[in-house]
């Protein structure tokens, strides 16, 4: 597939815009401008308000003016390295341009004595006297008026002005063809979009700051553009994915059934929910590539479980894979009595398995006599063969990007794949990351589970926080107590893991154990082992517990300079706690006086539980690329869109993208046709290769 055509003259070397050179063309590579539609794509983030006054009398320095004035006496430094002064004067006063090492011819031909200027510059009060120091624009009369009142500021890089930027602007928009239409008729109607080269003209000649915001029709529909076409990259990902041989594996349920009449509860109806649309998925002839999204404890390994059940009913066999060795453990442990209920052989297969222990595993699993597999991503090594794989659940932390996903699809013949995220992500991130993803949501707490009180309370309190400890501990409860930092660091004050366990220890005795990344691997394990054991009931620790270890009996959580933590972390470590029948506290310890964002950031989580707010209240603090880290999140940078604030924008474009590949598969329909053009207008490489495999 080759470019078309008409989109020749925006891929052309930046050198062909007027002005710019090899030396320019290589500073804007920062910027992310490359070729003539980069800069289409370069968007003003402010403005300068340069409409014309009659006088600076009128302004309260300092502030951007653009007046009127006679040029007057020039008056050329005495001494080397002082400065170049012009006087001036405008309607009612007088005042001075300012230059540094400026020559004297060039300034005596810009401002000619006796001569009138139009000037525009920031103007400055140094003992009485106006000064304008490098005015940006200095104008014959006639030339005034191509000075836009409201002129755009663009992001600059070393080498780079404001002026060279609004020069490619404008050569770059006078060889931009008219496109044809890639948005659905009614949607643009309704929501009042202009056409694509409008749009365009539109951003890069604001009228006032009112037309930088995201809301404005021609902002909100070049976001739409990159987003849908995002989201056309995803669905035919999808479409791809399924079109590979899926299988149909349907369950008898008879395995399913067993498990939940052993279970001490009913699951809620979330789990109900999710649960009936895998087994859906799974039993259709496509290949399932489904993400459950589900809060801490919301129980989404039994809805897993009951997915593996799906694929051993059928005849075939599952596999559960967990980020780490120590989660891989707890998800074995957790499900090996559900297993048992079953009637289902369950094994794990780790980095710790040597010799002839691993042979026979591997040979159990190549024979179909393990059922279900539990493991880390050492399941995918070459010699692992399974009898018949038919699904995969991967607990993720982020670590899975699309990319990935369709390596994960290639093993087996056509497996489910049923990705699993203990973090919730707001709707609009979520169809960002996962949008070649169908997505099933945990929004409820198993019954039963009691909210967890959380309190704020000073560090200047510590005395009385470990007081309250020692009578809990006395009661045979089991706490976390969470430190920021590993070693004591002459630059940060934070309360270290390392010290808080010695002072602890000298108060509780061996009660006291310690877990922290720096730890040898089998040393972090054997703690948080007698953690789980009980023989210890303290366990002081870095974050490195965030992520999924269960100990119902530990129902306090202590957070040391918890204001210093971000509100997902907050958040994942306050659900280690709240996981037996005892009613749970977690306490956020912070060091006055807070700052406005800590303090905003420890309400929220102290008056809510509800994962999914916690995470749109992150979002609207951080961003997107904070929320999830960019480098690990596959999360895409949008140049156009602004995910906080555009999050409504995603869905559609998620809805509207599938729909058209549904009616228009091979996007060979006028408005196809169109699709494509804006696939290869947004270097949506990937999309276009999938299209020439279709």
């Amino acid at each position: 597939m080759t470019r078309p055509e008409i989109l020749f003259p925006l891929f052309a070397s930046l050198e062909t815009l007027e002005g710019i050179g090899p030396k320019t063309a290589k500073a804007l590579g920062p910027l992310g401008v490359e070729k003539p539609k980069d800069f289409l794509f370069l968007l003003p983030h402010t403005g300068v308000d340069r409409g014309r006054k009659p006088s600076i009398r009128d302004v309260i320095a300092p502030t951007t003016v653009t007046v009127e004035v006679e040029v007057g006496l020039h008056l050329p430094p005495r001494q080397k390295g002082r400065p170049y002064r012009v006087n001036v004067r405008d309607a009612q006063v007088e005042f001075q341009l300012v230059f540094f090492h400026a020559r004297d011819a060039y300034l005596r031909d810009l401002l000619p004595t006796g001569q009138r200027r139009v000037v525009s510059g920031k103007i400055e009060l140094f003992d009485g006297i106006g000064q304008m120091v490098h005015p940006d624009h200095v104008l014959r009369l006639e030339e005034a008026g191509n000075l836009p009142a409201f002129e755009p500021v663009y992001p600059l890089t070393a080498g780079v002005t404001q002026k060279l930027i609004a020069k490619g602007i404008d050569s770059a928009l006078a060889r931009t063809p008219e496109l044809p239409e890639w948005i659905d008729g009614p949607l643009k109607a309704k929501e009042g979009w202009p056409d694509w080269r409008t749009a365009l003209a539109q951003v890069h000649a604001p009228q006032g700051a009112a037309d930088l915001s995201v809301d404005t029709p021609a902002r909100a529909r070049l976001a739409y553009d990159e987003l849908f076409a995002h989201q056309l990259t995803l669905a035919l990902a999808r479409t791809a994915l399924r079109k590979g041989k899926g299988r149909s594996s349907r369950g008898d349920g008879q395995l399913q059934a067993k498990v939940l009449a052993a279970l001490p509860y009913q699951p809620t109806g979330a789990q109900s929910r999710a649960a009936a649309e895998i087994a859906l998925d799974m039993g259709s002839p496509l290949r399932m590539n489904r993400l459950l999204q589900g809060d801490v404890g919301s129980g989404k390994t039994l809805v897993a479980f009951l997915a593996l059940l799906v694929a051993v009913e059928a005849g075939g066999q599952g596999v559960m894979m967990a980020p780490t060795e120590i989660l891989a453990r707890q998800h074995f442990e957790g499900l090996r009595g559900l297993a048992h209920s079953a009637g289902v052989t369950l094994d794990i297969l780790s980095g710790r398995d040597r010799g002839s222990e691993r042979a026979a595993k591997l040979a159990d699993l190549a024979q179909g006599r393990t059922h279900i597999l539990v493991g880390t991503h050492a399941v995918f090594q070459k010699d692992v063969q399974f009898h018949d794989l038919r699904l995969a659940v991967v607990d993720e932390q982020h670590r899975f990007g699309v990319a990935q996903r369709m390596e994960l699809g290639a093993k087996g013949q056509a497996v489910d794949v049923l990705v699993m995220t203990a973090t919730p992500i707001p709707r609009s991130l979520a169809l960002a990351s996962y949008g070649d993803m169908d997505i099933s949501v945990l929004d409820e707490k198993p019954a039963g589970r009691k909210p967890i009180r959380t309190a704020l309370i000073s560090d200047a309190r510590m005395e009385e926080v470990v007081g309250h400890l020692s009578k809990a501990l006395g009661e045979g409860r089991q706490a976390y107590w969470v430190c920021p930092l590993v070693e004591e660091s002459e630059v940060l004050d934070y309360a270290s893991a390392e010290a808080r366990f010695a002072a602890l220890r000298a108060q509780f005795g061996d009660a006291v154990g310690l877990v922290h990344g720096q730890m040898p691997p089998a040393d972090k394990d054997a703690a948080m082992a007698r953690f789980q054991a009980g023989v210890t009931k303290v366990l002081v620790a870095t974050t490195v517990i965030e992520v999924g270890v269960n100990v119902p009996n530990a129902s306090i959580m202590v957070i040391e300079r918890a204001e210093i933590f971000g509100l997902a972390q907050l958040h994942q470590l306050r659900g280690r706690v709240g996981r037996g029948s005892a009613q749970s506290t977690c306490l956020l310890m912070y060091h006055a006086p807070l700052g406005a964002s800590g303090e905003r950031r420890l309400k929220v989580i102290r008056d809510t539980e509800d994962g999914f707010r916690i995470s749109e209240e992150d979002l609207a603090m951080r961003g997107a690329g904070d929320l999830i880290g960019h480098a690990q999140s596959g999360l895409p940078r949008f140049r156009m869109a602004d995910l906080e604030r555009q999050a409504g924008l995603m869905a559609i474009a998620q809805s509207d993208a599938r729909r058209l590949l549904a009616d228009d598969p091979a996007l060979v329909s006028p408005r196809g046709k169109a699709a494509r053009v804006l696939l290869w207008l947004l270097d949506q490489d990937r999309a276009i290769k999938l299209l020439a495999v279709g």
